[in-house]
Order: structure tokens, then sequence, then C-alpha cells
């Protein structure tokens, strides 16, 4: 990872970070954009974050403002209080940066008109929005949005956010020439609770039960080792809850395994804070089989919990071989049979060795202090283009 630059004596940034909605869930671009922002106002950043309102939250932070939904299709999120509020915030010179996290919805073209109008430096990141997995799935009114709607919006972009070398290849596959700053995600590193005892081993997917994440291929794959390893449990941790309805494919999946015959599969839900951490701690190995991720916050969070991973490399996460912290396989059912005949025969005392590998790999490298700082250093030279360009972005 590029050393940090020093500090520069920029004054204090002021940022507004743009998203559709943040949910209780401490995962994905929910935790991502609170624990960004949660960092850089630790930094003394002016840090905001702007979005609907629409999820309600037992307790709402400060730097949080919501806003209501307005007329028209939930599924696109108008919402004219929200366009008015960063319009007025603009106008009064209270904002030095818009920073918008992900595409398809109106909170994420809003910052589009705004910058143009006043001359702000606009930051945008995909979140995997741009990978081709991403622009083929999805409803009619994605394809018509796009050349319509999204990709205009996208012409004001002074910089784009790639979490990782791929989402900054897609960038460019779209024909998009602005600079590309790379920053990864982060990830908290907490006290780890005491690992529950078990007879069975347990192979653990965490996250969305949505079709970017290899559900299917994840059920055919384990039927074909599930035999071979008696001694091995397969737990698949999330719903398939959407901000605006649920998609029903949890159900589908769920009729897949029934249909293939799947043995010793736990379906448990959506867990939060501790108990998603116990259920990490009671893994002894991790799967993630995705056709498209941008970084994928689970990895890092079962390398936190001190378990191996098996990961595809429809995800950035080709350090897990480098740094011996698990298998990274091509996407697909035979890849994966691969991976995982090698992984679930793998002693206890190999997987807890690669395990605490992960750990340290994540300690040293993906600190939210580390990431923040880098963010920050971004901001400035986006408010100053006379600065140093920082070694993380991509000006090609």
């Amino acid at each position: 990872m590029p050393d940090i630059l020093p500090t520069s004596s920029c004054s204090k940034v002021r940022v507004v970070h743009t998203v559709s909605a943040i949910s209780e869930e401490a995962s994905g671009p929910t935790y991502v954009v609170k624990r960004l922002c949660e960092s850089l106002i630790e930094q003394d950043c002016d840090s905001t974050i702007a979005a609907l309102d629409w999820v309600p939250l037992q307790l709402q932070p400060d730097y949080l403002k919501t806003f209501p939904l307005g007329l028209g299709p939930r599924r696109l999120g108008r919402s004219p209080e929200m366009k008015s509020w960063l319009n007025e915030e603009a106008k009064l010179h209270e904002v030095d940066v818009i920073h918008n996290h992900g595409l398809w919805m109106m909170p994420n073209i809003y910052p589009a008109h705004v910058a143009s109008k006043y001359d702000i430096p606009l930051l945008v990141a995909p979140h995997n929005t741009l990978s081709d997995w991403s622009l083929r799935s999805g409803s009619k009114l994605k394809r018509l949005f796009w050349p319509l709607i999204q990709k205009p919006a996208l012409a004001p972009t002074t910089c784009f956010h790639a979490t990782a070398e791929s989402e900054y290849m897609d960038i460019r596959k779209q024909g998009f020439k602005q600079p590309v700053a790379i920053v990864p995600n982060a990830i908290d590193i907490p006290h780890l609770p005491e690992r529950g005892k078990s007879r069975n081993r347990t192979l653990l997917f965490l996250g969305r039960i949505h079709p970017e994440k290899g559900l299917d291929i994840l059920l055919p794959a384990w039927c074909a080792v599930q035999d071979r390893f008696p001694d091995w449990n397969l737990r698949i941790v999330g719903s398939d809850d959407g901000f605006y309805k649920p998609s029903g494919y949890l159900v589908q999946i769920q009729h897949l395994a029934r249909e293939l015959g799947a043995k010793r599969v736990e379906f448990s839900g959506t867990l939060y804070g501790g108990d998603k951490w116990q259920a990490y701690r009671d893994a002894d190995l991790f799967v993630l089989p995705s056709y498209s991720e941008n970084f994928a916050v689970t990895v890092a969070e079962a390398l936190v919990a001190g378990i191996p991973a098996v990961v595809s490399k429809g995800a950035p996460w080709q350090g897990l071989e480098a740094h011996e912290a698990g298998w990274w396989v091509d996407v697909g059912i035979d890849p994966l049979v691969a991976g995982l005949t090698k992984a679930l025969a793998t002693s206890d005392e190999k997987l807890l060795a690669m395990g605490l590998r992960g750990r340290a790999w994540m300690e040293r490298d993906f600190s939210w202090q580390r990431i923040g700082q880098q963010m920050m250093e971004t901001y400035r030279w986006l408010c100053d283009r006379t600065l140093p360009v920082p070694p993380w972005v991509k000006l090609d």
C-alpha cells in the first residue's frame, strides 16, 4: 500500500458524503460510509452524510442528515428536500468536496448537478456498480437510466474513488478518463469473543443473500464435497432484505439447497454486532464465491476474526495467497470445488496459523486511521491541484 503523504497545511476540509440510505446493518456501504465519516471527523475534517430517511434508525449519529422521499417510484429515491439542501450548502460555500457513494438512484444524481453549478470537486465511489456483472444485471429501467441519466451525471466527476485495481479497470472500461484514487476500504479490529465449542467444523458464508454473491455456485460446490468431509457444516448467514422490499432470493436459494440434496446446511438469517462476530469466531473457514465485488468487507471481517478464507476472483483479494491467509479461486463451481477440497482438508493447526496471518495483515494495512489519512490527502489535492498528486491517484 502506498505511503501516506505528509499532511498539508490546507485549511479544514468540509466534505458531504451522499448515499442512498444508511441502515443499522454494520456491513456493506452502510459500514464503509459511516466509518469513513467517523475517521475523517477524528482528523478534524468537517464530514457529513446526506441520505434518505427510509430506513428507521434507533440511534442517528450527529453527522448524519436524512431527507424524506418525494413523489415518484420508491426505488429511484427522489428527494427534492435533499437536492435543495445540497444546493443551499454549496451556494453558501459550506462544502469543499462532495463524495458520492454508489449509483442508480437520485441521491447519486443530485451531486453532479450541484458540483457543476458551483464548481465543487466531485469524488464518485461506484462501489462495484460499474463492473460488467453489475451493468449486465438489473431491470429494463436500469438499462434506460444509464444512458439517459446516470452516465451523463458522471461526466462532471472530478475524480473517481476505486477500492481496488479491478474497480479502476472497470471505470476505464466504461470510457471515463478522470483521475482515479485507489483507496481501499478499512476494517475495525475489535476485541473478539471466545470461540464456541462444536463437534463439527464450520464453513461460513456471511453477507447479503443476493445473486451477485454466488450462492448458486456455493451450494453445488458444497454438494460435491459434503460426503468427503462429513465433519464439516455449511452455515449461511444473511437475509435478502433490501432498502425498499425483500427480493425473494433467499427463498430461491433455500429451494436450491433442498433440490440439490445439500446436507448439514444451516440458514441463520441476519446477525448484528456481537452475534455477527460470534458467528465468525465459531467458524473455521470463510467462503465468498461472488461473481463481482469491489472490496467485500466480509472477507476483511473474517480475517480480522482470525479465520482464513476461500474467495473467488470476482473479489479483489489476491493478497490471500501472498499472505498465506487463504485461497483465491476462479469464479465457477469447479474452481470452488477444487479450492474447498484443499481448504477443508487442511488441519486445524494450519487453519489457525493462516487465520493469525490474516489478522496481522488487516491490522497492518487496513486500519481506518490509515485509510482516513489517505482520503484526507485526496480531498486536499482535489481542492488545491498545485499540491503533489497522491501516489494512490492514477491519472492515466
